[in-house]
C-alpha cells in the first residue's frame, strides 16, 4: 500500500532521478512526465494525489500546464524554479501552485514540502467529510456518523430512539412532519391514534436540547399537523 501517487513533471532526466530516490524512500507511487503536455495526458488516466511540476519546459511550460490542471483538478502542485526566477514564482503561486522550492533544491526540503502539502490536504479533506456528516441548526449539532449531539458546544446523550427522531426532523429542516410519517420512519409501524409514545419521547427530547422545555426553540409543535426542527422563537 503506497502513502500517495505523485506526478513529477521535468524535463531534466537527473532532476526527475534525484526526486525519484527520495520519494520512494518515503513509500509513494511515482509517475513522471518530461513536459505539461505529458503531464495532461497522464492526468487523464491516473488520479493523483500531488504534483512536483518544473516551470522551465518544452512544449508546455509549467506555468501553462498549472492553468490547464486547475480547470478541473485540486490537488496540491508544488513549483520547481530556477534561482533567481522570482516573477515565475509570482506567477506559479498565481496561477494555481501551492509551493515552490528553487533550483538547485535539497532533496529532503522537497520531501518535506510534498509531506506538508499532502498532510495539509488530507486534514481540509477530513474536515470536509466531518462536516457533511453534521446537521448544524444554530446552536444544535447532530452528527449522523458518531450518534453525538451538542447543544451550545455542550453534549447531549439520547437514545437511539430519540435521535433516530431528532436526525428525520433534522434532515427536514424547517419541514413539518406528522406524527403518522414520524413514526412510520422510525418506528417502521403503523401510527394508532390511541398510542402516545412519539409524544413521550417528543417531550424527552425537549427535556434534553431545549432551555425551557415548556417554550421550545427547536423543536416545535404545529398543531393539528405535527412537529418541525428548527431555530426560533419558542412553540406556541
Amino acid at each position: 500500500m503506497h502513502n500517495g501517487t505523485l506526478l513529477l513533471v521535468d524535463d531534466e532526466a537527473e532532476i526527475i532521478k534525484l526526486m525519484q530516490i527520495y520519494l520512494e524512500n518515503e513509500g509513494y507511487r511515482l509517475l513522471t512526465a518530461k513536459d505539461g503536455l505529458e503531464a495532461l495526458e497522464i492526468i487523464n488516466r491516473e488520479t493523483i494525489d500531488l504534483m512536483v511540476l518544473d516551470i522551465m519546459m518544452p512544449n508546455m511550460d509549467g506555468i501553462e500546464a498549472c492553468i490547464k490542471i486547475r480547470e478541473t483538478q485540486k490537488f496540491p502542485i508544488i513549483m520547481l524554479s530556477a534561482k533567481g526566477q522570482e516573477l515565475d514564482k509570482i506567477t506559479g503561486l498565481s496561477v494555481g501552485a501551492d509551493d515552490y522550492v528553487t533550483k538547485p533544491f535539497s532533496p529532503l526540503e522537497l520531501v518535506a514540502r510534498v509531506k506538508s502539502q499532502l498532510r495539509r490536504t488530507r486534514n481540509y479533506m477530513a474536515d470536509l467529510n466531518a462536516k457533511q456528516d453534521e446537521i448544524i441548526i444554530d446552536g444544535l449539532v447532530i452528527n449522523s456518523v458518531t450518534h453525538e449531539i451538542s447543544v451550545d458546544d455542550q453534549p447531549v446523550k439520547l437514545t437511539p430512539r430519540e435521535f433516530a427522531i431528532l436526525e428525520l426532523l433534522a434532515r427536514n429542516k424547517g419541514q413539518v412532519l406528522s406524527m403518522e410519517q414520524i413514526y412510520a420512519k422510525v418506528w417502521k409501524e403503523q401510527f394508532l391514534e390511541s398510542n402516545n409514545t412519539l409524544m413521550v419521547h417528543i417531550r424527552k427530547i425537549r427535556e434534553k436540547i431545549e432551555e425551557n422545555p415548556r417554550k421550545p426553540q427547536y423543536l416545535k409543535t404545529v398543531w393539528g399537523v405535527g412537529y418541525k426542527l428548527e431555530k426560533g422563537g419558542p412553540s406556541s
